[in-house]
């Protein structure tokens, strides 16, 4: 197992709101674990919210003596939640804050998934599938038939999110689980990466030649030259050894 993680400020925000983790280890009773958080909120607010969720998680997920990866990350995040909701309510400075979370482990060729909001996970080695799906205003508006998904009214919109960590208590995440084959990679990314660059470039990216530190480089560069309008959160993470891709 192999990770590498980086994040930047991107062109136009005066502050960097997104957060990372990534372990090849053991974290707890998790084999490894890996997050991406975008925070939201004023001043400060954003940027303690992700810190603070981030932080909170792993050491829950180190704490817990709960087995089961979807029920130790549900009861983590429903914790971290609370505390969100809590510390908000105490400190004018921290009011209204919350965070996108995406969170992942691997184990038995298995990658089991937690997200809220819109940061994303995908895997793949000939193309890239997205496997969560983005809690927003206009991802509803797609499954309702009502709006198509790209259109000029979808891209205006698609920074409403409709869920995130630390806005109320009655949060529920969205779990996967996908096998993984030979050669997938796993990306986590926030939608500072996702907005500005499309699949196949991604993917093109991803297979290309370079060690994974050069890959989650480009991948941000490209959303810089894109752009940049947002943090760039990436997470890029190699289960195991395998032939190139094609996209």
């Amino acid at each position: 197992m192999r990770s590498v993680g980086a994040s930047h400020i991107g062109k136009v925000r005066t502050e960097n709101q997104d957060r990372i983790f990534f372990h090849d280890q053991p974290v707890g009773n998790l084999k490894n674990l890996y997050i991406v958080a975008d925070g939201m909120g004023g001043h400060r607010a954003g940027g303690h919210a992700s810190s603070f969720a981030v932080e909170r998680f792993v050491q829950l997920i180190e704490e817990s003596k709960q087995t089961d990866p979807i029920e130790l990350m549900k009861s983590s995040i429903a914790s971290v939640n609370q505390e969100m909701i809590a510390e908000s309510q105490s400190n004018e400075e921290y009011r209204g804050m919350g965070t996108t979370f995406v969170a992942a482990t691997i184990s038995d060729g298995k990658v089991t998934v937690m997200n809220i909001g819109d940061s994303r996970l995908y895997y793949g080695n000939k193309e890239l599938k997205q496997i969560t799906v983005d809690h927003s205003y206009v991802e509803e508006m797609v499954a309702m038939g009502m709006m198509q998904r790209g259109s000029a009214d979808y891209n205006r919109k698609k920074n409403i999110i409709t869920r995130a960590a630390g806005i109320r208590p009655d949060i529920v995440p969205d779990f996967f689980e996908e096998e993984l084959e030979r050669g997938d990679y796993i990306l986590l990314c926030s939608d500072g990466l996702s907005n500005m660059v499309d699949n196949d470039t991604l993917c093109s990216i991803i297979l290309s030649e370079g060690s994974l530190k050069e890959k989650a480089q480009r991948l941000i560069a490209e959303a810089n030259e894109r752009g940049g309008t947002d943090n760039i959160a990436v997470v890029l993470v190699k289960p195991e050894e395998g032939g190139m891709g094609s996209c």
